[in-house]
């Protein structure tokens, strides 16, 4: 118990590991949709970051979705620079596993996105996704425009009122502007297309998200 407490615990700034100047390599193009997943994109592409528990599964969750160009998982919304995955998993970086997506928004909208988010793990888990412990599993949604921000508040008070009504608790995501993104190593990066078999601890609540295109 005092481990788990101990994990679910938010670092200071000052208690963060230093990390390192140099970004982790990752390759050029995305394993499975075959674009770049580093900047420049595209001309009219959008970019969007959650967080919703172990980033394996997540990012697939996006990639399967029409209009949606590239995704990356990296760690945001913490301390440390150019954090490694033991670093994150320390919890003394102040990381979270993310995705990052870059999409075209006239395929596939933001609030189709946000759907996505919501639906795809339990946003009321507080430092934790079931049996992921930690801060680094903490749900969050990270925009990029004032848009982006004012769409994850409506849809988090919308889908808040279907959880209460099926007996969920409140919506504990964390919703700010997008911080610095830091590219996971390259053996994370679409790990579940890589290994099929591999581990996915996501799991929604299983109340649909009824938001308005």
């Amino acid at each position: 118990m005092f481990n788990h407490e101990k994990k679910t615990q938010m670092i200071s700034p000052d208690e963060a590991l230093a990390g390192r100047s140099t970004p982790l390599p990752v390759a050029s193009k995305h394993f499975v949709l075959g674009n770049s997943m580093s900047p420049p994109f595209p001309e009219g592409m959008e970019r969007a970051m959650f967080g919703l528990g172990c980033f394996w599964g997540a990012e697939r969750c996006f990639w399967q979705l029409d209009g949606v160009w590239s995704t990356a998982v990296g760690y945001a919304a913490g301390f440390t620079e150019n954090p490694t995955y033991e670093e994150v998993c320390s919890g003394k970086t102040g990381h979270n596993e993310v995705v990052g997506i870059v999409f075209d928004s006239k395929i596939v909208t933001y609030q189709a996105l946000l759907a996505t988010f919501w639906q795809s793990h339990d946003p009321t888990q507080g430092m934790q996704q079931g049996n992921d412990i930690g801060t680094q599993y903490r749900s969050g949604i990270y925009c990029f425009n004032d848009g982006q921000y004012n769409q994850a508040i409506a849809t988090r008070d919308s889908y808040q009122s279907e959880l209460n009504t099926s007996g969920f608790g409140t919506i504990t995501t964390e919703i700010v502007r997008a911080p610095e993104f830091y590219y996971a190593e390259d053996y994370h990066q679409q790990y579940l297309a890589k290994n099929p078999n591999g581990y996915c601890g996501l799991g929604g609540t299983g109340v649909a998200c009824a938001i308005a295109e």
